[in-house]
């Protein structure tokens, strides 16, 4: 059965090929929907971008058909934007002078018009989805982005039983995908479905408080190589922290993306900047030229050019979270640690002032070829699917991106744990060669004691 999308300008904000996304069915623009993206389309940042290039989408079409009549879609299905409905009644509650009530009334027109057609609502706006239930009209998030609650639960490593005279195998080459198992109800052992790079907690069949940690590497479980370093002094609390330390003690020829996902206290920002310094002070063989750091942030983004100052001073309040974990891995006697605040701030600075380690705003990072750096992206899960696909197209060659985040913290408007760029980058490059990724379980937060204590309790 055909139906008839009616899309909300926050869709083509966030992803302007929408238009092209409903393949044989009917796609119903709202005029006021075109107003929007013209007052958009001067804005900075992203949402600018993004009305741009919806409009130049709509004048392609406009060139190959009327769009007000309709115009044939390449996907098969028709666009048309509707300009009818101003006079459909609306509860009084409900200004006919607002843009999604405008939006609602073309919905409810186009139901009258015709009662036989399935007319949906898409759009972002959890608001205007529950003001679209009460009038009766069916509303949708936009889910060509959303990663699927099955895909949602990967966390890049699994625990399987391994024989026990396969130990010393294991150790010295790895062993056959097949050799690891897991058992039923019954006992019974049963195969794993494992991805390429998802790390494994292996179980010792005859001893089972003996484990071994590996990885999934081109049909085989091989040995993690980087099990015994101790990243700028930095050493490894618990089993997530070693598998994070593996991937990103890789080289970025073997390993350019790694995504780590946990919650608050997990090391995330902690563990990538050790490995970081490691790489350019305790081991500085060219792997690297720099450390660039970025940290998007919901209410920042878009209005960074009207900050006063410059680039630095305009982010520089996005970056003490990583002055924060700089100041403890650059002074790692935690007894003495902050008896001297004024030299702890100079060895920070000098690390700034040496170009070693770099701040940048997201929207400055896209676009660039970035080469041979080490590129840690914090917080990505305010990151819309387009930046993160942005960025990581455009890694130039010797370049390592670390996205972190946690999915369930989410800042951004119109995102949720299953549409967010970290979550979408995560299910996209799942199983690719190039890509590690894990995820930091709440037990594993090093953070502090009352840290552990409300991950238990709130």
């Amino acid at each position: 059965m055909k139906k008839t999308y009616v899309l909300d300008t926050n869709v083509l904000i966030q992803a302007p090929y929408a238009l092209h996304c409903f393949e044989e069915h009917t796609v119903v623009l709202p005029l006021v929907v075109l107003e929007e993206l013209d007052g958009l389309k001067k804005a900075e940042g992203e949402r600018g971008a993004n009305a741009r290039t919806a409009i130049r989408m709509l004048e392609e079409l406009r060139l190959s058909g009327d769009l007000f009549e309709g115009t044939r879609l390449p996907e098969g299905g028709l666009l048309r934007i509707e300009k009818n409905f101003v006079h459909v009644e609306l509860p009084p509650d409900l200004p006919e002078d607002k843009a999604d009530n405008r939006i609602l009334m073309v919905c409810r027109g186009l139901q009258e018009q015709n009662p036989e057609e399935q007319v949906v609502l898409v759009t972002k706006d959890l608001v205007l989805r529950i003001k679209a239930d009460i009038l009766g009209v069916q509303a949708e998030d936009f889910t060509t982005e959303q990663v699927s609650p099955d895909d949602a639960l990967y966390t890049g490593r699994a625990e399987a039983y391994l024989p026990e005279e396969l130990a010393k195998e294991f150790k010295k080459s790895g062993v056959p995908l097949d050799a690891v198992y897991l058992t039923d109800e019954n006992g019974e052992r049963k195969r794993l479905l494992l991805t390429e790079n998802e790390f494994l907690v292996l179980k010792l069949d005859q001893s089972s408080k003996k484990t071994l940690l590996g990885r999934v590497e081109g049909g085989r479980v091989v040995p993690l190589v980087y099990k015994k370093s101790r990243p700028y002094g930095v050493s490894p609390r618990n089993v997530g922290q070693y598998f994070m330390q593996e991937a990103l003690m890789t080289g970025a020829d073997k390993a350019p993306l790694v995504i780590i996902k946990g919650m608050a206290g997990t090391a995330k920002t902690f563990y990538s900047l050790a490995v970081g310094l490691e790489k350019l002070y305790n081991n500085p063989n060219g792997e690297y030229r720099r450390i660039v750091i970025s940290r998007p942030n919901a209410q920042f983004d878009e209005d960074i050019g009207f900050l006063p100052g410059d680039e630095q001073e305009k982010i520089a309040p996005l970056m003490r979270p990583v002055i924060d974990n700089l100041e403890q891995l650059l002074d790692s006697d935690e007894g003495r640690r902050y008896e001297n605040e004024m030299q702890l701030g100079d060895k920070v600075s000098e690390i700034f002032e040496r170009g070693l380690i770099q701040t940048e705003a997201l929207n400055f990072i896209r676009g660039r070829s970035i080469v041979k750096t080490y590129l840690i992206i914090d917080e990505a899960q305010n990151m819309t699917p387009n930046q993160v696909k942005g960025i990581i197209t455009r890694a130039g060659r010797g370049t390592k991106i670390i996205l972190l985040g946690d999915p369930h913290q989410i800042d951004r408007p119109f995102l949720n744990e299953r549409t967010n760029g970290l979550s979408y980058a995560a299910n996209a490059m799942k199983g690719s060669p190039l890509c590690w990724q894990i995820s930091l379980s709440a037990q594993e937060c090093e953070r502090s004691e009352l840290a552990m204590d409300a991950v238990k309790r709130l």
